[in-house]
């Protein structure tokens, strides 16, 4: 797989972090050992960021078990829920609507039984309170 896809991807999420005033810097990317994740372009996009790269080691098929599960969540939750498809443009959509619904309103167990924005903007509000605790309630900025 060439490197653009990837980045692009890079490239999107950040985007999506900035504009909702997220903070990028720590945050930890996890992937596997695929070329394009050790691209030089990649790591030093990654860094430029202030993301930490985490680089699944080679032929260790418990590294990648969560990223398999949500595979399988979305195969099952979308793919084959909703489909069959007309074409790519269809399934694309259905994905971008599926990722959204993943995150921001299907609640997930293993974190409580809150959404995993919740569960981020909680975990932000934490930080954010044990480097400024004489200012009150934290902000997510």
């Amino acid at each position: 797989m060439p490197t653009e896809l990837p980045l692009d991807a890079l490239e999107m999420a950040l985007w999506t972090r900035q504009q909702a005033k997220q903070l990028v810097d720590g945050l930890i990317h996890h992937s596997d050992a695929g070329c394009q994740y050790t691209a030089i372009r990649y790591s030093a996009r990654l860094a430029d960021a202030g993301a930490v790269a985490s680089i699944g080691s080679v032929g260790d098929s418990y590294d990648n078990a969560m990223a398999e599960s949500v595979i399988g969540l979305y195969k099952t939750e979308c793919v084959r829920h909703e489909g069959p498809w007309r074409g790519v443009d269809d399934l694309e959509l259905a994905t971008l609507n599926w990722v959204w619904w993943f995150n921001e309103i299907r609640i997930h167990g293993e974190i409580g039984y809150v959404t995993p924005i919740e569960f981020e903007e909680a975990h932000y509000r934490m930080l954010n309170a044990q480097r400024h605790p004489l200012l009150g309630e934290p902000s997510l900025y």
